[in-house]
């Protein structure tokens, strides 16, 4: 297998960061745990940007660094970009907590 094209910097990461451009219908291998993994994308995911490495639910956290980082404002699948469009910060919010 070559090159990983993704990190996953945590076990209980539940998303991956691109380190390049990779597009729709790619699959994309990772490493977690010393485990490598990988998955077929369903969107184009621009560099840097996160994607599912597992289903997400609605309100559920999405996990970068072993951290919450925001909430799923809906269900993601696997392979799914994540940003704005469907998740919600939670970092300086009085009103939610992380």
């Amino acid at each position: 297998m070559g090159k990983s094209k993704a990190i996953v910097m945590k076990a209980a990461d539940n998303v991956a960061t691109a380190v390049e451009d990779l597009p729709a219908g790619y699959e994309v291998s990772f490493t977690v745990n010393g485990e490598t993994a990988a998955l077929l994308l369903q969107d184009n995911i621009p560099f840097g940007h996160k994607f599912a490495i597992s289903p997400i639910k609605q309100a559920a956290r999405v996990m970068k660094y072993g951290e919450p980082i925001g909430a799923a404002s809906e269900n993601i699948e696997a392979g799914r970009h994540v940003h704005v469009h469907n998740m919600i910060g939670l970092r300086g919010r009085g009103d939610l907590q992380a």
